[in-house]
């Protein structure tokens, strides 16, 4: 075959009209938009607030990264201003074309087929990898949460074997700093050391199984979810606010722009989420209206909640030089826990606690989900098995999907460097949002005529904007950032899209091209 064939086959874009035309025989439409901000507020706020905030603020602890200090606030209006003009880019394209698979679609039906199978690669590894990260978070958190009860629990719950509740790596890390040889307390088989997160395990297993019942019955749970960790959150907000200590914000930008900048970078981690909406498309009841509202409705919730917590949480707690290693890891509650006496201090700690889990796990639930419908989009595709399109019977649900995204995260939770992991969902992220604002820009031009309920205000210049502000912060992290964790993230990222164009090249350009062979056939 000639080379102009090949790259003539590699840019084959997908004619919106036969991807709304195969979703109409899909997914079971259930969810309005109460329903969407539900889940986008659930995946949003989570991880990126509880835990990341710290890093964000103080800086990390092996100093790779600085902190923005009480300028937080600014890092993560950016960060917020970043998201806005990549959220009206996805809410044109989920409103036009209201098909699963989020920006993988959009960039099939306007930069082609190679572009789009790269684009839903990235998608794999920003959502699979979050899934896993957050689930190893989750499992942490509920460890330290039943220390709490060593009075009431068995000991076996309260204070289990290291090698069950971590991975070989981490429990090395902790035997060896409590002087323990490490052959002496974990397992092996044949041999081999036999270390398991039994809590991420079990976590990955009841998200997967509330997915495979169905989507309605998801988001039941999520906004059960939603309300307890905003119910937390808010009451960090309300209580923190008599612990405010002006001084505390002084200076206010202790290591200027670098660590407003490089703040932005880290907390975005802490706005991924609200593009996973798109993925759901197929599932909503009115798509056109209900989509851009909630898209454009859970960010703007979550970046007030966002700004009021980093207000407080800067003000009670001093985030310029030295912070206690704590404060990195939890730090809401951590520093809820430094202005409190007596037995409330003990108390306010352990709701939090309670919050970090029930945000967590509303993450898990939206992450899983979104990975999914990309996964079964491309399937539909041709680039994956058409194993994978089968539908639940009963719940009428990609169960066959769901399975192997819980299979491979429950091997994943075996080996992630959970460090490496928050900067490579923000790479990916960061791409999949810039080829979505540059694919609004193309199909403006090839396709002005198709109806479009929502439309991008100030076109072309908030999607420029979009591309500039998410661009920038990308590279400015890798100039910026130091050390093995961000140098391991960054080729990390590029061997992960290697690794997408040999299989594209070896397995997905081959199926599409019996594919194309089969329907000339038919026809």
């Amino acid at each position: 075959m000639a080379l102009t064939d090949i790259m003539s086959n590699m840019l084959k874009r997908k004619n919106p009209d036969d991807a709304l035309a195969v979703a109409k025989s899909g997914l079971e439409k259930t969810l309005g938009v109460w329903d969407l901000i539900i889940l986008g507020v659930g995946a949003i706020i989570g991880s990126g607030i509880f835990a990341v905030a710290g890093i964000a603020a103080a800086g990390s602890a092996d100093g790779t990264s600085p902190g923005a200090g009480p300028a937080l606030v600014i890092s993560m209006i950016i960060a917020a201003i970043a998201c806005v003009f990549s959220a009206l880019c996805f809410s044109e394209f989920a409103s036009m074309i209201p098909v699963a698979g989020g920006a993988y679609s959009y960039t099939f039906a306007t930069l082609g087929e190679f572009a789009a199978w790269l684009v839903g690669w990235i998608l794999m590894l920003e959502y699979v990898i979050a899934f896993i990260a957050v689930s190893c978070a989750w499992a942490n958190y509920v460890v330290q949460f039943l220390k709490g009860f060593g009075h009431v629990l068995p000991a076996y719950i309260t204070n289990p074997p290291v090698w069950l509740v971590s991975d070989f790596r981490s429990a090395v890390h902790t035997l060896t700093n409590q002087g323990i040889d490490y052959h002496s307390v974990i397992p092996t088989i044949c041999g081999i050391p036999f270390c398991i997160n039994l809590p991420a395990i079990l976590i990955i297993l009841f998200i997967s199984i509330t997915l495979v019942k169905g989507t309605k019955d998801s988001t039941k749970m999520a906004a059960f979810m939603v309300a307890l960790k905003m119910g937390i959150i808010g009451l960090f907000i309300v209580t923190g606010l008599f612990f405010i200590e002006p001084s505390n914000w002084t200076p206010f930008a202790p290591n200027g722009s670098n660590g407003i900048f490089m703040g932005a970078f880290i907390i975005f981690f802490a706005y991924i989420g609200f593009d996973a909406l798109a993925t759901t498309a197929e599932e909503c009841k009115n798509p056109q209206r209900d989509l851009p509202i909630g898209i454009i409705g859970s960010l703007v919730v979550t970046t007030i909640v966002y700004t009021l917590v980093a207000l407080v949480l800067t003000g009670i707690y001093k985030t310029q030089g030295n912070v206690a290693p704590e404060f990195l890891g939890a730090p809401l509650a951590y520093a809820m826990g430094n202005v409190l006496h007596g037995w409330v201090a003990k108390a306010i700690p352990g709701f939090m606690s309670i919050g970090i889990i029930a945000g967590l796990t509303s993450v898990l639930l939206v992450m899983e989900m979104a990975a999914t419908r990309i996964l079964f989009s491309m399937s539909r595709d041709h680039f994956l098995p058409e194993v994978f399109q089968k539908l639940h019977p009963k719940f009428n649900t990609p169960h066959i999907l769901t399975w192997t995204v819980c299979i491979v995260s429950i091997f994943g939770t075996l080996t992630l460097n959970l460090d490496a992991a928050a900067a490579l969902c923000n790479f990916g992220t960061f791409t999949s949002f810039i080829i979505v604002c540059i694919a609004i820009l193309i199909l403006r031009k090839i396709d002005p005529d198709r109806p479009r309920p929502f439309k991008v205000p100030f076109c072309p210049w908030f999607p420029l904007l979009g591309i500039f502000c998410c661009g920038g912060l990308m590279v400015f992290s890798m100039v910026i950032a130091k050390g093995n964790s961000a140098r391991l993230s960054t080729e990390l990222f590029f061997a992960w899209i290697i690794m997408g164009i040999l299989i594209y090249a070896s397995y997905g350009y081959i199926k599409n091209r019996k594919a194309e062979d089969n329907k000339q056939e038919n026809l």
